[in-house]
Parts: C-alpha cells; sequence; structure tokens
C-alpha cells in the first residue's frame, strides 16, 4: 500500500482533477445571447398589437417586387420582406422579425465588443444593457433603419477585432460588412469615412501596404455592384430622392436638432459613450484602438455639416458602449468598496430605466386612446400611422361597388402616397380591387397598367390637381378608423374623389406624377 502511494521511480503520484469549465450556456456569450433573444420575444409579442406603419406597406409592397435596387432605398430591406412574407405570409409580427432580428444581434455584438477589450461578465452586460433601448425601439418596426444600425455596428466589431489580432485577413469581413451596409442604406460612406480617416492618422497605416485591405476593398465594390449597376439603368434615381427628402427635413426642421438628439438616443447611457469616446482617443490603454474613436468623430462632423437627422448616428455608440464599460470596470477597481457598490447601483438603475422608458413610450403596448396612449403619441408620432389602412382598404371597396358595370370594367385607384398604395396592394385583393396607381417613389416605375384605366377612384391628391387633369371628379367618401386615431390620412388629405375624363393622355400625365415621399 505504502508503494503505491510513494514518489518511487516509475510510479506517478496521483494528479489533481482538472477544474471543469464553465458550461456554454452559463457562460458571459450565452447570457449576452438570452439578452439578446429576449429582445426578440418581446418585439414578437408586442408587434402585433396596432397595424402595419405606413412606410412598412411600401417596403412590404417593393418586396413583392424584388429587384437590385429601389428608388427610395437599397435591396436588403426589401429582401428580408420578401422573406418573411414567404415564411409568414401576411402576419404583421412576422414582418418586423427578421428587423427585431436585427438589433438583437446589433445588441450581441455591443457585448462581445465589450469581451473583445477585455471586459468581464459586468462590463459585457453594462455595454449590452447601454444598447438595449435603441435596439428595442429601431427593431420594432420594419425599416432599414434596423438592417443600417446591425451593419455599423457589425463594421466596428470586424475593425476591433482587427486592430486587436493584427491579423489583416480581418479586412475581408470588414469589406463584407461595408458591402452590405450600402446594399442597406446609403449612409455607410459616413462611417467608412471614419475608418478611412483613422487608419491614416494612427499606426493602422500600415495595413495600406498589405493586399488585405484592397481586397477588402474589392470585396465591398463587389457587393454593391448590383445596386450600382441599378442605379444607372435608373439615372441615379436615388440621388435625386435623397436631395429631395434632404430639403424636405432641412426645411421642416428635423434636422436643427442633431447634436440633442445624441442624447435623445443614448438616454441615460451617454455618461457611458462619452467615457468610451475619452477611452478611444486619449487613453494608453486605448492607444492601439483609436480608429474607432475616429470611426466616431468623422462621421459626427460630416453630419453636423451636412444636416443629417439625429439617429443617422446611432450605429456608431455601441462601440462607445463597450469602451465605455470596460473603462469603468477598470476604474471602479480604484475606488473604496462602498463608493464602487454605489456607482454599480447608480449605473444599473439607469439603464433599467432607459429600457423601461422605451418599453413604455416606444413600443406598441399602450390601449388605444387612454392617457398613456396619448402620452406615447407625444413621444413616438409615428404610432399614428398604423391606424386606419384595412378601413381606407375596405372604403375604397364600397365606392367600387357603388359604381355602374361600365365604370368597372376599365377602373383604377390613384393614391397620393405610398401607405395608401401599400395598404390598397396587401388588402385590396380581398376585395378583389385592382393594383394601386402612384406616382410616389418605386410605384411610379412600375406605371399604370395596360390598358389605362378610364375610371379611377383618388385620393391623396390635391383638389387642384384634380381639377387640372380631370374633366369630372365626384366627392364619394372620407378616410377613417375605427379608434378614430387622428394621422396623416384623417387630417392632410381625408377626401375620396371618384374621377372620369382625363384631360391629357396617360403618357404625359406619367411624366409629371413622378413625385418623391
Amino acid at each position: 500500500m505504502s508503494m503505491l502511494t510513494s514518489n518511487a521511480p516509475g510510479v506517478s503520484a496521483p494528479k489533481s482533477k482538472p477544474e471543469p469549465r464553465p458550461r456554454f450556456w452559463s457562460g458571459d456569450v450565452a447570457i449576452l445571447m438570452y439578452i439578446a433573444l429576449a429582445t426578440i420575444v418581446v418585439h414578437l409579442f408586442t408587434g402585433g398589437r396596432y397595424g402595419f406603419h405606413r412606410d412598412e406597406l411600401a417596403t412590404l409592397d417593393d418586396a413583392r417586387h424584388l429587384a437590385w435596387g429601389y428608388v427610395a432605398y437599397p435591396p436588403v430591406t426589401p429582401f428580408f420582406g420578401r422573406l418573411s412574407l414567404i415564411l409568414f405570409g401576411n402576419s404583421l409580427a412576422g414582418f418586423r422579425l427578421f428587423a427585431s432580428v436585427a438589433e438583437a444581434a446589433a445588441v450581441l455584438l455591443t457585448g462581445l465588443m465589450a469581451r473583445e477589450l477585455g471586459g468581464r461578465r459586468g462590463a459585457q452586460l453594462v455595454a449590452a444593457f447601454a444598447a438595449l433601448p435603441f435596439c428595442l425601439g429601431a427593431g420594432a418596426l420594419m425599416q432599414y433603419v434596423s438592417f443600417d444600425y446591425f451593419f455599423w455596428v457589425l463594421t466596428a466589431y470586424f475593425v476591433l477585432r482587427l486592430l486587436k489580432s493584427e491579423n489583416p485577413r480581418w479586412w475581408l469581413a470588414i469589406g463584407a460588412s461595408i458591402g452590405l451596409g450600402m446594399m442597406s442604406k446609403y449612409s455607410m460612406p459616413f462611417f467608412v469615412a471614419g475608418l478611412l480617416v483613422g487608419v491614416l492618422l494612427t499606426p493602422a497605416r500600415r495595413f495600406l501596404s498589405t493586399k488585405w485591405l484592397w481586397l477588402g476593398v474589392a470585396v465591398s465594390l463587389a457587393i454593391f455592384l448590383p445596386n450600382l449597376l441599378w442605379q444607372v439603368q435608373h439615372h441615379f434615381v436615388s440621388i435625386d430622392f435623397l436631395g429631395f427628402i434632404h430639403a424636405r427635413d432641412v426645411r421642416i426642421g428635423r434636422t436643427k436638432d442633431f447634436l440633442p438628439g445624441q442624447l435623445t438616443i443614448t438616454l441615460l447611457a451617454f455618461p457611458i459613450w462619452i467615457v468610451g469616446l475619452y477611452y478611444f482617443l486619449f487613453s494608453s490603454s486605448g492607444r492601439r484602438f483609436r480608429v474607432l474613436g475616429w470611426m466616431y468623430v468623422v462621421p459626427l462632423l460630416l453630419f453636423i455639416v451636412a444636416k443629417g437627422r439625429s439617429y443617422y448616428l446611432a450605429g456608431t455608440y455601441p462601440m462607445l458602449y463597450a469602451a465605455g464599460a470596460v473603462w469603468g470596470e477598470q476604474w471602479l477597481v480604484s475606488l473604496r468598496r462602498g463608493w464602487a457598490a454605489a456607482v454599480r447601483v447608480l449605473v444599473r438603475a439607469a439603464l433599467i430605466a432607459d429600457v423601461v422608458i422605451i418599453f413604455a413610450v416606444v413600443l406598441p403596448v399602450a390601449p388605444v386612446n387612454t392617457r398613456w396612449w396619448r402620452t406615447e403619441l407625444s413621444v413616438n408620432g409615428d404610432l399614428r400611422e398604423e391606424f386606419g389602412w384595412p378601413e381606407l382598404v375596405e372604403t375604397v371597396a364600397k365606392i367600387r361597388d357603388s359604381l355602374s358595370p361600365q365604370d368597372r370594367v376599365h377602373l383604377g385607384v390613384l393614391v397620393g402616397n405610398y401607405g395608401e398604395a401599400g395598404a390598397i396592394d396587401l388588402y385590396g385583393p380581398r376585395y378583389n380591387l385592382p393594383h394601386a396607381i402612384s406616382g410616389i417613389n418605386s410605384f411610379w416605375l412600375r406605371g399604370y397598367g395596360n390598358p389605362p384605366p378610364q375610371t379611377l377612384i383618388v385620393m391623396g391628391l390635391s383638389k387642384q390637381f384634380l381639377a387640372e387633369n380631370f374633366a369630372s371628379c365626384r366627392l364619394v367618401a372620407h378616410t377613417w378608423n375605427y379608434f378614430g386615431v387622428e394621422n396623416e390620412e384623417t387630417r392632410d388629405h381625408p377626401d375620396i374623389f371618384v374621377c372620369r375624363d382625363l384631360r391629357r393622355s396617360w403618357p404625359e400625365l406619367w411624366r409629371d406624377v413622378h413625385d418623391y415621399g
């Protein structure tokens, strides 16, 4: 027995058991995934409470006409819209799923960036929770903002991995993310400008001599090329559209609060991103990641000069949250235990408050026409535009049924905005209505049908336009909705007409009816 336990030659001493590795489902990454999944669940449970937003109706219609480009945006958002149609039909919650998944992935990436910067679980959770409010807000609608935001965050994550590993092959991933970002929204060049300045002004310029950077550029251009060719074929119509929309936004004051709007976007998490910016630009420990600081500063300055809307910069904050959380974790170590505990409580309370605020005043959860609902509308007026679309189409169907058989033979529905057009195309088939005719955005490219209609149900167009283009127009109905919610349809263009006898040819009318919105 004693020999078995001795250290005699040829006899091995008993080995201590290795410590068990933590299981994945209880690890840091798993917890971040749970948080991201929780946001998707929230969106699924709340996403179907009201109705389609007017912007979503346009995207839904574009999803039925897949192309490499559209007047208002690149093809990524309609592509995911088409995928949702295949999987979920016309389900509202299903239509919004992929937008919520994109936002959830951005939350996960925010926590992973804190992890890559050396943050422990606490820092990762702080970063992820700081990103939650925008995730909840932007993921509530199926819109290109969600995918644009995700690809900004993904690009920042890949740049961080590049700077940390110094492996130039990460340029391939960066290039792919930039290319997909360009296929989501045309704001990506502002972020790329920050990346370029950061590379030129920091030691990262050594990457300019590697083939991988230029291969990454080639990847991004190859991904964007189909949309570029579409733009060439359509005479760069999106440039005209963006110029029109930007001039409108400046004229009506949507760009005047760009700087204060950054605090609205980040809410009580603003100290975290300010500290994160300091970490990237000025701290010795953040020197190797200096490029990421420039990727915030340059777009900020460009948007100020170009008069962008406040949310255009939203995709830069997750990387700052990650850095601020890591710096804060390191700073807390230097404090006395009592002070450190107080700061942790304060930070947690602020981040939870942000989530509660967004849930209460941005998500479609309040019962309609209650005091809570009116408070929510004062913060998120877009909720108004989710009401009245089925009623609008029902009204059009009743007008059609009231017409003579001769009028119904060559009947068209001419509308002035994409909400009306999208609603007619979504709900119209159940009433056997014809597809909508509209000069707005990509609807104009689809034309007015062959043969062209002779009798028209018209809405969303001014009385002056009708008087100039039709010999006969009769007011037959008004827009309405079951809840009595005042929105753009009921307030700005409530009248519905039946019009006959076009004063000029359809090709002539179609040249002048083209509009952006």
